[in-house]
């Protein structure tokens, strides 16, 4: 969708939101420029905007109000192992933890410095930050530093843009219209992301809302992943006779660019 586009349908969202700013309480009004994501052969990431506007009936109150706004892909276990020399030599595997829940992808953002946002029990509470979203129950007694799996987790994820922290990204308006964009990449996995928007005045939060955006493969990457999954015989024979095909042209082509 144009640019255009987007900001008009951003706009009319807006101007359908005024009649209920001042309804009873501080609530959240959220909208999203789609929710609906299709993962296709070309499909090269996509951006999120994210906007609401915050309705009240009492005058805005003397402490700031702030914005944190999550966006979480599904949740899966993931085993992390940890690298060592031996015997100065070679490198082998030492000791592994299994994180019992880490997000595929995670984005958080503020319209601040997240210690000024949100306090620490309200982070807890909410699993808002990165490092809370993760859950690392155990490990191994022979494993003493546990944490430091989860943190390279978070920095492996980080790198590869699925894991996003935006402070002071959140843009909010005279304390009642809010907006954001979460870009996300290439190499999503197909699941329902869980978005929420908090309302924070003095570190607690006082409202909160909650939707969902559906990433979905659709096309040539729906049929693939179907048959790799219900079919796994024919899909493994197909990619060898794929790869057989492959090696069979860039030799015959190879050949003939040796005759020339």
């Amino acid at each position: 969708m144009a640019r255009g586009g987007i900001r008009m349908r951003y706009l009319l969202a807006y101007l359908l939101m005024l009649p209920g700013l001042l309804m009873a309480g501080e609530e959240v009004v959220l909208g999203l420029s789609k929710d609906h994501v299709s993962i296709t052969t070309a499909f090269d990431g996509s951006e999120i905007l994210i906007f609401g506007a915050v309705k009240r009936e009492t005058p805005v109150p003397e402490s700031e109000l702030h914005v944190v706004i999550t966006v979480a892909g599904p949740s899966h276990p993931i085993t992390v192992r940890r690298k060592d020399k031996w015997l100065g030599l070679i490198w082998v595997n030492n000791a592994a933890v299994e994180v019992d829940l880490a997000p595929t992808f995670y984005a958080v953002a503020t319209t601040g410095p997240m210690a000024e946002v949100l306090s620490v029990t309200e982070n807890l509470r909410h699993k808002v930050s990165i490092e809370n979203a993760i859950r690392l129950v155990g490990a191994p007694d022979d494993v003493g530093d546990s944490v430091v799996f989860s943190e390279a987790v978070i920095r492996i994820r980080r790198n590869s843009g699925l894991y996003q922290e935006l402070e002071g990204q959140v843009a909010l308006d005279q304390q009642t219209l809010f907006r954001t964009a979460i870009k996300m990449p290439a190499n999503l996995t197909e699941g329902d992301y869980t978005t929420r928007i908090f309302l924070t005045r003095g570190g607690k939060v006082v409202s909160s809302q909650e939707t969902t955006i559906e990433v979905r493969k659709v096309g040539l990457e729906r049929w693939l992943f179907t048959m790799s999954r219900q079919k796994p015989a024919l899909y493994g024979l197909m990619s060898l006779a794929i790869a057989i095909a492959a090696g069979w042209g860039a030799s015959a082509a190879f050949q003939l660019a040796r005759r020339d």
